[in-house]
């Protein structure tokens, strides 16, 4: 594990460009605090830090073919490292480390550039074929390991982070309109857009080969989740064998290794499954001052005590967030709104002050087996929708009376939609002008919609609105084959939105901070695969919850009080935080960066600070993503002042 940063030119590198690379290989020291390196040729400078996970003796980069012709850094972990490796060596190549990323150079020059495919793991890499004058970036599946792109004229920057091109003046300081739209839609920017104008990410899956005689440069997708083939079979036996089997892969340190544990099911049945794997894994768990609901270190502490595992826990005050909030900002590169990454931050740190430099999340589960509620009623929606555009069903088939949420928040929100039936009437609407072959996603949540209107009309400054123009948010809520079932779609926009950019984003970026690997087994790609086929060959998994499919797979390994516990979901408590938000950052609002710099109008920001006051239903959602952006770009203009 490590970060990585680099530069490649087709005419040459300068003084000045190897400079810049050891700046931005400086900047993320944090990435990488046991040691560095770097590899410089005519064309091209190649650089990383090192979080020594695996081989802590040899496992130096970068790595070397054995002519010393192939040049490898790679940030992340080959899971499936020692069949590969036995394979390679079986073909006749020779090992100078221990290191599971010398495979990726063998694997290269024995597949070519197929070899992605024999890869298992969270990677991003870059390898410098000097036989061929060439450059491949590649990143893993799922997205796990960032890898940002800049281009200046003729030179192609890299880096596992945003801030080191920022403060190695690779890159301008100016917002992306589109990013910043986005961002406001969704609590996150989706890549490949990136917040800065001028960068971009790598996407998931995809490798980037840059030619060094030509200047040429070709991006290709080498994965997709919709690819994946039916699978007949039992999904509760199928799915436990392939957890067993990552959870075998996963675990694999010559460190200690801990566990991210909350008191539910899937935090709790990858603490299961690596203690299978380990005998010495540790448990974090954080709590809140006052033990509010929210609060799972109880629970969690005594399944912890039930696995006979060391359970460490710390206590987050509002006082905590509010110190923390403008860190976390700064840490994450692009602004993420979730208020739970101060939480995710501070696990990651008490791992840290407990010598365990590996540890295990659980995100995924929700995303891959249909934990969120609001991701059954898109598809619902979805079918109804299809149903409509045909031609098969008028407003009839949308009537129906909700019955009241036990929720203040939700119940507020069904009130002013009539018990469901004004939201239902819009919906209906909605999905009988929506263009072909548009899936019902994220518009069918109540704050999406009113950002959508909200943003069209007067929010942003002028000349912003013109710069930015009018773009299709929904645009990319579509199937990636024309043949995939909608439930199947549904579950790769989750994964391609909310879990990669909210949730592995946060776990990648806090984690390391703290100089932690952060591991996710639950978005393997192998899990993935295998549920998505599943999918496909158990149509009816709507009707059954594909959750109760995670649920059979892992009953055997937790105990009745961590089955039966009512889903509560990872979150701080988001009403207390939020009133300690408004009351100590609202005023940035007020004449703030996204004022003077003609994002959004003076009106605009007061009417926001005015929807930071809290109320019954909380904060204002509009205001807080806003007031979360405008603390990020101070952090970036304090960043680049220090």
């Amino acid at each position: 594990m490590c970060g990585i940063v680099g530069v490649i030119s087709r005419s040459g590198l300068a003084s000045g460009d190897r400079e810049t690379v050891l700046r931005m290989n400086a900047l993320q020291r944090h990435r990488g605090p046991d040691g560095e390196g770097h590899y410089t040729g005519p064309q091209v400078m190649l650089a990383m830090r090192r979080l020594s996970i695996i081989d802590l003796n040899t496992g130096w980069q970068p790595l070397y073919s054995e002519d010393g012709k192939v040049v490898l850094i790679a940030n992340g972990e080959i899971y499936n490292h020692v069949a590969l490796r036995q394979e390679l060596l079986n073909r006749g190549h020779e090992f100078s480390t221990g290191s599971d990323c010398e495979t990726v150079i063998h694997a290269y020059e024995e597949f070519g550039d197929a070899f992605v495919d024999r890869l298992r793991g969270m990677f991003a890499f870059a390898l410098w074929d000097a036989r061929r004058e060439r450059l491949l970036l590649g990143r893993d599946r799922m997205g796990e390991k960032p890898l940002y792109l800049a281009e200046r004229g003729d030179l192609l920057y890299f880096s596992s982070e945003l801030r080191p091109l920022v403060e190695a003046g690779v890159v301008a300081r100016e917002l992306d309109p589109l990013a910043v739209n986005e961002y406001l839609h969704f609590g996150y920017v989706p890549e490949p857009r990136c917040m800065l104008a001028g960068v971009r990410k790598l996407p998931a899956a995809h490798i980037l080969t840059f030619e060094g005689r030509t200047g040429a440069r070709q991006e290709r997708r080498y994965w997709r989740m919709e690819d994946s083939p039916p699978l007949d079979g039992d999904p509760v036996r199928l799915i436990r064998e392939q957890l067993e089997l990552c959870a075998g892969l996963i675990t694999q340190a010559d460190v200690p290794v801990g566990v991210a544990l909350s008191a539910g099911m899937d935090a709790s049945a990858i603490a299961a499954l690596a203690c299978g794997a380990r005998s010495d894994l540790h448990a974090f768990t954080i709590g809140y001052s006052g033990r509010p609901w929210q609060d799972e270190r109880s629970d969690a502490e005594a399944f912890a005590r039930h696995l006979r595992i060391p359970f460490h826990s710390l206590e987050l005050s509002p006082d905590d967030f509010i110190e923390q909030y403008p860190i976390v900002n700064r840490q994450r590169d692009d602004p993420i709104a979730d208020i739970a990454g101060v939480a995710i931050a501070a696990v990651a740190r008490l791992a840290r002050q407990h010598a365990v430099p590996v540890l295990l999340f659980g995100h995924g589960g929700d995303e891959l087996f249909w934990g969120y509620q609001w991701v059954r009623s898109a598809l619902r929606a979805t079918g109804r929708r299809e149903a409509a555009a045909a031609g098969l069903s008028g407003f009839a088939a949308y009537l129906k009376v909700s019955p009241p949420p036990l929720s203040v928040n939700l119940g507020l929100r069904w009130a002013m939609s009539g018990a469901g039936i004004l939201t239902e009437w819009q919906q209906f609407r909605d999905d009988r002008a929506a263009p072909p072959g548009r899936l019902v996603f994220y518009d069918c949540q109540p704050y999406f919609r009113s950002a959508m209107r909200r943003l069209r009309s007067g929010f942003y400054a002028k000349s912003f609105d013109a710069a930015l123009g009018r773009p299709d948010v929904t645009a990319g809520f579509r199937r990636d084959r024309d043949d995939s079932p909608p439930e199947v779609a549904l579950i790769r926009l989750i994964c391609e939105t909310y879990l990669m950019e909210n949730g592995i984003a946060q776990c990648d970026r806090l984690a390391m901070a703290a100089s932690v690997e952060s591991r996710l087994p639950l978005v393997d790609y192998r899990l993935i695969e295998t549920v998505i086929g599943l999918h496909k060959a158990h149509r009816d998994a709507a009707t059954l919850k594909p959750k109760q499919w995670l649920r059979g797979a892992v009953a055997d390994l937790l105990p009745d009080f961590v089955l039966e516990r009512r889903k509560t979901g990872f979150s701080p408590p988001w009403r207390q935080w939020g009133e300690a938000l408004a009351a100590h950052y609202g005023g940035q609002l007020l004449d703030g960066y996204l004022v003077q710099t003609g994002v959004i109008t003076a009106q605009v920001a007061r009417d926001l600070h005015r929807e930071l006051v809290p109320r019954v239903s909380g904060p204002g959602i509009l205001a807080t993503l806003t007031l979360g952006l405008e603390n990020w770009c101070r952090q970036l203009e304090s960043a680049g002042a220090s």
